[in-house]
């Protein structure tokens, strides 16, 4: 047998006693000790030495008899025999030999003298998991005292007493109750005490044990954080670190081998392996390709004692996924594609989409698509969706069927993110071609250019043209066009557009003091297609003439005081004109004739647009006159010369020394008026009459108009209403001239009109200004005529039918009507008809017209 000194101190150690009592003695005696195998038992003797006493063998021992059947059968009948010598030796004398070798080894080991104990008392080791009926010996507790008489009552208290542990309190034999798991609790402390069975007192100080648990490989290794979840790019190289996987064991690490586990993989074989110390998860074949493979279940068992046969495995999932990387370059599925857009297709509108397939994901299928070659570059563009990796081609420029009909586009998708190491798979960007028609449609007309911008001045004649406005079909059929002004643009209807030639004029008089600028719409519509509309914006503004006459801004009413001294300033007046000359306001300021010469009152033109009213005397009197009234003439300075003419009022008032007004009203004469009685009941009298004849001429009228009203009770069928409101007769046939309606140009200015109506109406040529009367435009005509309907509130209502025969100039042949003609048919020659032209050889025939040869007609 083996022994050394770390062992022989660990030993020290373990039978360390209380030192509280200094009464007794103690040794020990190593008896034994084996170190055949792992863990070492130990047999522990303790036996007090007290002089002069009975030769008794007061000891206890613990041992584990739980694990002889561990040892061999001859180490355990050698354990036996050595006790029962150690026994022998101990109960012959009470004083230990000295020459003996048990003796000289526990001198060696503890040269020192220990104090002498009454308890016997040592550490217990008791084994977990005991599975037997019975309760489990733990060990014996005895004291010197204890003769064996049952006089000693023997205590146990601290953790688990009495529930877990239990003792014989005659003998001390201490026994556990319940199973012991290490794991949960790995040892106890107690406390034990030996009473006087009689009298309760206490035969020893109380003393602290601890049972410790004996751990047994009842606890197989477990994964706690499993099942695990990890990732390892795709195409690493072998030995390419993934996750490393840990195994608890809850058995004591320091008790055999119950506890050191052992990793293996049970599934994942060939692509990965397991450090079998450490849990180390790697890759174990090289090119492992995502896109053949994703996902991979890894199955890792742990295995206590060292991995041996008969240790207890645990087992946990690994789910590994391989994440993507830039190998794969991206392809077009067709090399060509063929699209079609309108002509029509607003800018930015989309045309098609192509798409550039990558069998990777994420960030590494990223496409970025451009436009590299093609005769479109410049009327189309191309933008990547980043949603959906995929190029939308889209429509940079306004397109047109009539000038180019298709376009071929060379598109290419690349790979943003690239990655060195796989550059050698290929080049990471691929091409197509993209045959793009334009198709055409029905257009709007289209104005030329596309915004007018026209400067009229305020005074311009109605019907005049301000500007020629333009447009054209832009398809191939090129539809005539018809123009219209959009009414909401011009509420006012201050200007109207001809409908085949796009003149735009005037069509009621301009003001600029009203509207300055106006924005109308110009409407252009095909006229085999009336959905088919332009439009154009007209900005025309209203330039300023002098039409304004200047005035005062408000009603000017001054004071003088009747102390008042010449040259004194009475007012300062100004004026405002609604004018906006571009050379700025100028005005001039005079007294009208008729008060030039006014002793009262002059007036100063200060030439900065003011004026000063001052007294021309002293002295004045509100007897004499109280108010005085002075003209005063304002001219402006455009061409022509405006003026107006405005009122000062000027009153007289008292004033006190200091120069304040004191009272601005002369002072009243009041008569005494006096009047009899008779006079005012006369005069009652007449407005009492006043008032019956009031009364009685407002009941004649109602008594006049009562057949008219329909009673309830009476039926309406049987009543017959007359109403004899008579016609104007020939007035009404008088009431135009007819003659002016056949040639406006010889109708009379003075004409005889209706004497029925007020205001009379005459003639609505006679507003026709004489310049567009002698105009050939039948437009300017008709917009002169129907601004005087508009504006004359006496014209025929609304549903009337007006008729103007007027034709206008510019005809070759003149006037063909024989309204105003003085002769008859057949003293008229219609040679003149062969003259026009083969158009009007039909009209010839029909009036007999001949040649000037007598033959045929040409």
């Amino acid at each position: 047998m083996l022994i050394t000194r770390e062992e022989m101190l660990d030993a020290r150690r373990r039978i360390s006693c209380d030192r509280r009592s200094s009464s007794l003695q103690w040794s020990v005696q190593i008896v034994v000790v084996l170190v055949s195998q792992r863990p070492a038992y130990w047999i522990l003797q303790r036996s007090n030495l007290i002089s002069g006493n009975t030769p008794g063998i007061p000891m206890w021992t613990s041992s584990r008899m739980g694990h002889t059947k561990r040892l061999g059968f001859s180490t355990f009948v050698c354990l036996c025999l050595m006790m029962n010598f150690v026994t022998s030796v101990v109960s012959g004398s009470s004083r230990p030999p000295i020459s003996s070798q048990g003796d000289s080894l526990s001198n060696n080991l503890f040269p020192h003298q220990r104090m002498k104990r009454s308890w016997v008392w040592n550490q217990f080791f008791v084994l977990e998991e005991y599975t037997g009926t019975d309760p489990l010996y733990v060990g014996k507790l005895h004291s010197d005292m204890d003769r064996g008489d049952g006089s000693i009552k023997y205590i146990l208290s601290g953790e688990g007493a009495g529930v877990v542990f239990t003792i014989d309190d005659t003998t001390g034999d201490i026994h556990a109750i319940q199973r012991l798991d290490r794991e949960e609790r790995s040892q106890y402390t107690l406390r034990a005490q030996a009473l006087d069975r009689r009298t309760g007192r206490p035969m020893e100080p109380e003393s602290e044990f601890i049972i410790k648990i004996q751990d047994i490989n009842d606890n197989e290794p477990k994964f706690l954080d499993g099942p695990y979840v990890a990732s390892v790019p795709e195409m690493s190289p072998v030995g390419t670190s993934v996750i490393q996987v840990t195994a608890t064991d809850a058995d004591d690490p320091t008790y055999g081998n119950s506890a050191r586990v052992v990793y293996s993989i049970l599934q994942g074989q060939p692509y990965f392996s397991v450090d079998s110390r450490t849990g180390l998860i790697r890759t174990a074949l090289m090119n492992m390709d995502r896109e053949a493979k994703e996902y991979y279940e890894v199955i890792i068992q742990a295995k206590d004692m060292g991995g041996q046969l008969g240790g207890l495995a645990g087992t946990t999932t690994v789910n590994i996924t391989l994440s993507d990387v830039n190998d794969n370059p991206p392809r077009f599925p067709q090399k060509h594609y063929q699209m079609s857009v309108l002509e029509s297709a607003p800018v930015s509108s989309t045309v098609g989409r192509v798409l550039a397939k990558d069998l990777d994901e994420g960030i590494n299928a990223e496409m970025k698509y451009s436009l590299v070659d093609g005769d479109g570059l410049d009327a189309f563009d191309i933008m990547t969706d980043p949603n959906y990796q995929v190029g939308i081609i889209t429509v940079r420029k306004p397109l047109s069927f009539e000038t180019k009909k298709s376009y071929t586009l060379k598109v290419e998708g690349a790979n943003p993110h690239l990655e060195m190491r796989f550059l050698n798979l290929g080049p990471f960007r691929d091409t197509a071609t993209v045959h793009i028609s334009v198709e055409d449609v029905d257009e709007p007309p289209v104005f030329e250019p596309s915004f007018y911008f026209v400067e009229v001045p305020e005074d311009v004649d109605i019907g005049t043209t301000i500007q020629m406005i333009y447009a054209k079909d832009p398809d191939v059929t090129n539809n005539s066009i018809r123009y219209s002004i959009d009414r909401n643009s011009d509420p006012g209807r201050f200007f109207y557009v001809d409908v085949a030639t796009g003149a735009l004029m005037t069509a009621r008089p301009l003001d600029r003091e009203d509207v300055a600028w106006h924005n109308i719409t110009v409407l252009a519509v095909e006229m085999n297609n009336p959905s088919q509309v332009g439009s154009v914006t007209v900005t025309v503004r209203v330039l300023d003439v002098n039409d304004n006459a200047p005035e005062f801004p408000r009603f000017y009413e001054a004071f003088v005081c009747e102390n008042a001294k010449a040259g004194q300033l009475v007012q300062t007046v100004s004026a405002v004109d609604q004018d906006d000359p571009q050379e700025g306001q100028r005005f001039y300021y005079s007294l009208a004739p008729e008060a030039a010469n006014s002793p009262n009152f002059t007036l100063r033109d200060n030439q900065d647009n003011t004026a000063w009213i001052l007294t021309r005397r002293s002295g004045f009197r509100q007897h004499d006159q109280n108010t005085f009234y002075l003209p005063v003439v304002i001219a402006d300075g455009g061409r022509p010369m405006l003026s107006s003419t405005g009122t000062v009022t000027i009153r007289v008032c008292s004033c006190d020394d200091k120069g304040l007004l004191m009272s601005c009203n002369a002072e009243a004469y009041v008569l005494p008026v006096t009047l009899s009685r008779g006079a005012l009941i006369a005069i009652l009298a007449c407005i009492f009459v006043l008032l019956v004849l009031v009364l009685l001429i407002l009941s004649m009228r109602r008594h006049r108009k009562q057949p008219y009203i329909i009673d309830e009770d009476e039926n309406i069928h049987e009543n017959i209403v007359r109403y004899d409101d008579e016609g104007g007769g020939e007035e009404d046939t008088e009431a135009f001239d007819i003659a002016a309606l056949w040639n406006p140009r010889e109708a009379q200015v003075v004409m005889k009109s209706r004497q029925d109506m007020m205001p009379e109406i005459e003639s609505l040529s006679r507003y026709v200004p004489q310049a567009c009367t002698m105009d050939s435009s039948v437009h300017n005509y008709v917009l002169a005529k129907l601004y005087e309907a508009d504006m004359d509130l006496w014209a025929p209502p609304f549903d009337s039918l007006q008729t103007y025969m007027f034709e206008g100039n510019g005809s070759v042949a003149e006037s063909l009507s024989s309204l105003q003609s003085v002769t008859t048919d057949s003293e008229q020659s219609y040679d003149y008809l062969t003259d026009w032209g083969p158009r009007f050889k039909k009209l010839a025939e029909m009036y007999g017209a001949t040649d000037g040869n007598g033959g045929g007609l040409w």
